[in-house]
């Protein structure tokens, strides 16, 4: 993964637990020797799932509730990492940003050459529903886009009720989110 997203696990931890922390966390993870992160520097992703697994351990919290919690804070991230523009471009609605997410990492692709990014497809099902359809190279980051739904919730102030109906963990060819929102 690029540095960017494990700069931004720095920066969630430090806002929200300290530096200490965030260093105890380095420490554990075994990466103290790494001063910083360079955003577009591609990192093996093991160094991620690293970082996670020590966040979990030290802040005494589940896996599934730190990443929902970095998927909300990822969307805060990039954007005032200088890519709210990015983000604005991909739709000014929850259904229109959802339908693009693959326009959005191709045009990400083109600044990160490297980038392994995720395929999203949404399935209408009604005015104020749809199945998002996650297929990724990586394992276990579902938990991380329930949170990504719910901050793009906050983003367009939507009522969001988000569902996992299919887990690849548990045998499914992918993972599968069942969205059902209304405007606040």
């Amino acid at each position: 993964m690029y540095g960017l997203v494990n700069k931004a696990i720095e920066g969630m931890i430090s806002k929200y637990h300290g530096e200490n922390t965030w260093e105890t966390i380095k420490q554990k993870a075994e990466l103290e020797d790494i001063d910083f992160f360079i955003g577009m520097d591609a990192y093996a992703d093991d160094v991620t799932y690293r970082l996670v697994s020590a966040a979990c351990e030290v802040l005494d919290m589940p896996a599934e509730e730190l990443l929902k919690a970095f998927g909300e804070y990822w969307l805060q991230y990039t954007a005032e990492e200088g890519y709210g523009e990015l983000l604005a471009s991909a739709g000014d609605s929850l259904p229109k940003f959802l339908d693009h997410l693959d326009n959005l990492h191709a045009r990400v692709g083109l600044s990160f050459p490297q980038l392994r990014p995720p395929s999203f497809e949404c399935e209408h099902t009604s005015e104020q529903s749809m199945e998002l359809h996650y297929q990724s190279t990586r394992c276990g980051l579902a938990p991380m886009v329930i949170g990504l739904l719910q901050g793009l919730g906050k983003r367009f102030n939507v009522k969001l009720d988000v569902t996992q109906i299919s887990f690849r963990e548990e045998g499914g060819t992918h993972d599968i989110f069942s969205i059902e929102y209304e405007d606040s």
